[in-house]
């Protein structure tokens, strides 16, 4: 009920199984089958380690939609891994993943997808968007907003209409720009196979006297590079848990949650093979470790087989990549914070449901304004940069809740359980500390700036604590 006595909207169960697929799909195909190769190449010297890496970083990231699965089948709620976390281990932690996601993590990664975009649509309008648009003196501080600023700030608002529509418009918009995306995968691999020269003995080649042109010595070869490689490839395949928020808008929950996880990942999985065999077929090892850091693998090999046109349709392309994940990052993770103001822990207006198109636009808007103001300051790569490891903290984390709530609620109905309980989820969650570790001990100031981010929210949770337990208590 609202406070004035009325019945209060909820959210309505509208997204189809292909929408929810398509959701986690166009979030994880972003920019990173486009860029991460080159540095991969680097990282671990041959074309079969970088297909093992690439194969190994999705086998991992399917252990834990096994586990994600059978969780939000279990509890098919909005907020998503925020639900995990607080029926397993309590309301902090997951206000603390709340919060990270909301400062951070999603609305920062959206400001940077935005911001992307905006580059990609200058590269292919030949630098357009360059100049100023609008440039002013206050107090002695000269303030300037560029055409890509303009455009990303654009790309964020459109994001956030859609998304306020209906549930079935996002998923049916998602549906569209992965499509798009998956036919723009499937022809870069298949031009290549079909009309560029090439060779399979490229793949029995090593990548030495590759330039390798920002890569560190310290991430080449060995262990040390086998685990850069897959930092990267993990960040290609990152999106994977996506539709989770959304489980309570999912029409069949414990039909289609499985199967969005499952076969989202699947998808993503053969296209990223597929495309990085099209890569090694066209070029040697060598001649994509030398690719500059300012071009992108995929440019290189369109250049094979469509000229000179290739850095405008390459542009063309990660355009549309950024635009699809961005669209999908939104919907999704405008779920999390209305969760957590549903249940008094963050502004409440934010768990307000539009009595129309039963979606929660002030959320919707909120994030759309934060990101916006973290795309205006430039301070989100930063941000996003601290708060990496505390992804891969909290993918473990909940994770690691399949085993509370198989011994919590060992009689609740299960419509699916995990595959390779326990082994599977158990090496997932070992395989996320190890990261978590790693993290501490090849980039500690990382680390702990992303501690830092996590531990400026407890006092916010203090509050918003003290507040609903003062509307709880009886006068």
């Amino acid at each position: 009920m609202t406070p004035g006595g009325s019945p209060r909207s909820e959210l309505v169960r509208g997204l189809t199984l292909t929408g929810a697929i398509a959701i986690n799909v166009a979030n994880m195909i972003g920019t990173g089958v486009f860029l991460k190769t080159r540095v991969m190449t680097c990282n671990v010297g041959s074309p079969a380690l970088v297909l093992a890496v690439w194969v190994a970083a999705g086998l991992l990231a399917l252990a834990g939609t096994f586990a994600y699965a059978e969780v939000a089948a279990l509890l098919p709620e909005a907020g998503g891994e925020y639900v995990f976390l607080r029926r397993a281990y309590g309301r902090a932690v997951g206000f603390v993943y709340g919060w990270t996601t909301f400062a951070i993590y999603k609305s920062g990664s959206q400001a940077a997808l935005a911001v992307g975009f905006a580059i990609f649509l200058n590269v292919a309008l030949g630098g357009a968007l360059e100049g100023d648009v609008l440039a002013l003196t206050v107090a002695g501080t000269r303030l300037h907003l560029s055409g890509i600023v303009v455009v990303a700030l654009a790309a964020l608002w459109t994001v956030a209409l859609i998304n306020c529509r209906s549930v079935v418009t996002g998923g049916r918009t998602a549906e569209l720009l992965t499509g798009a995306k998956v036919v723009l995968l499937a022809a870069l691999a298949l031009g290549a196979f079909a009309l560029a020269t090439g060779s399979f003995g490229h793949l029995a080649l090593p990548a030495a006297g590759a330039s390798c042109e920002g890569v560190a010595e310290s991430a080449r070869g060995g262990l040390a590079g086998f685990g850069a490689a897959m930092l990267g490839a993990l960040w290609a395949y990152d999106g994977w848990a996506n539709v989770a928020p959304l489980a309570g808008e999912i029409r069949d929950p414990a039909r289609d949650l499985p199967r969005a996880f499952v076969g989202g990942m699947l998808v993503v999985g053969a296209l990223y093979v597929a495309v990085n065999l099209a890569y090694f077929y066209v070029l040697t090892p060598q001649e994509i470790g030398s690719v500059s850091a300012t071009s992108s693998v995929a440019t290189e090999v369109m250049r094979r087989f469509v000229g000179p046109a290739a850095v405008t349709i390459a542009a063309g392309a990660l355009m549309l990549s950024a635009y699809g994940s961005l669209q999908a990052s939104a919907i999704a993770g405008a779920r999390i914070p209305f969760a957590m103001a549903r249940e008094g822990l963050f502004f409440r207006p934010l768990g307000e449901v539009s009595a129309r198109t039963h979606v929660p636009t002030r959320a919707v808007l909120a994030q759309a304004g934060w990101a916006s103001v973290l795309a205006l300051s430039g301070s989100y790569d930063l941000l996003t940069d601290a708060a990496t490891f505390s992804v891969w903290l909290f993918y473990g984390l909940s994770a690691s809740t399949l085993f509370v709530f198989r011994r919590t609620l060992p009689d609740a109905p299960r419509p699916y359980r995990a595959l390779g309980y326990p082994w599977l989820p158990a090496l997932f969650v070992l395989v996320s500390a190890a990261l978590i570790v790693n993290t501490f001990h090849a980039t500690p100031r990382l680390a702990l700036g992303g501690l830092a981010v996590m531990v400026a929210g407890l006092p916010f949770y203090l509050y918003w604590a003290r507040q609903r337990q003062g509307a709880l208590t009886p006068p």
